[in-house]
């Protein structure tokens, strides 16, 4: 798919930035100014775009279709004011910001500021991701629209209606991965309790899991469905499953989990 991309900048440069910026370039962008004050973390790109320490060193004549936050939500209030400048001019501003409001952020960019909340997680960076996306009130559909384009650069996407179900989605998809890497680095640990060497253990459950998503991404299945059709009656699996599966194990403490992460999102709005 190819995308017309207008001119944009990115403040902040660290993996998610980075990530979108390598997919946005494969797309097609022509211009990109990056605001980033460590210049190693955007030292990739310093042939592909244009990189600066900071706010003050953006060309008066720059006029970006998109103004992407890619930082801390903690430094958002010393950040944001910065570019406020961009939104008389019609720019569209994406925040991949976990936890900062449209309020917040039109408290510090202005009342008019066309805003997209987006949260993407890091397979983005093999261009795996999945990022949920809140549109705010007066932003137009073709505005939208270049929201859409920029964050399927880096993967699937997909709307939500209400801003407050960025909350759970940023504990569902955006801490996902953390959640899986936990998966193979317990299952490790656990085959070498089991008595496997160490790095067949590790080399193991790093495919195991990584061979069962793709399997996942692949199939029309539901994981459900996935999950009996390994599981032999009165095998082996099952037995494990008794136990992952028992109320107070993995359902409980997964649920507890994501409970606690929403919360935390919730907090950082504030």
């Amino acid at each position: 798919m190819t995308e017309t991309l207008p001119d944009l900048l990115l403040i902040g440069c660290g993996k998610m930035g980075g990530a979108m910026l390598s997919g946005w370039l494969e797309r097609g962008l022509s211009r990109a100014i990056v605001v980033e004050p460590h210049a190693p973390a955007a030292a990739d790109f310093a042939h592909r775009a244009t990189i600066i320490p900071d706010a003050t060193a953006i060309p008066a004549d720059f006029a970006p279709g998109a103004v992407v936050f890619a930082i801390k939500p903690q430094e958002a209030p010393a950040t944001l004011p910065a570019y406020a400048r961009f939104t008389a001019g019609g720019a569209l501003f994406v925040s991949i910001m976990a936890g900062r409001s449209v309020a917040s952020m039109r408290a510090a960019l202005g009342e008019d500021a066309a805003l997209v909340r987006a949260m993407p997680n890091t397979p983005a960076a093999v261009r795996q991701g999945f990022t949920a996306a809140y549109a705010a009130p007066g932003v137009t559909a073709a505005q939208k629209s270049l929201a859409d384009a920029l964050l399927q650069a880096v993967g699937e996407v997909a709307w939500v209606e209400d801003e407050d179900q960025i909350n759970p989605v940023t504990a569902v998809s955006g801490g996902g991965p953390a959640y899986v890497f936990l998966l193979a680095e317990v299952m490790e640990k656990a085959a070498i309790e089991q008595g496997l060497p160490p790095d067949m253990a590790r080399r193991m459950a790093r495919a195991t899991v990584a061979g069962s998503g793709a399997l996942l991404a692949a199939s029309t299945q539901d994981a459900a469905e996935l999950r009996r059709a390994v599981t032999s009656p009165k095998g082996t699996t099952e037995r494990a499953l008794a136990v992952l599966m028992d109320p107070q194990a993995w359902p409980a403490a997964m649920s507890k989990a994501i409970q606690a992460a929403t919360d935390r999102a919730r907090e950082l709005a504030g």
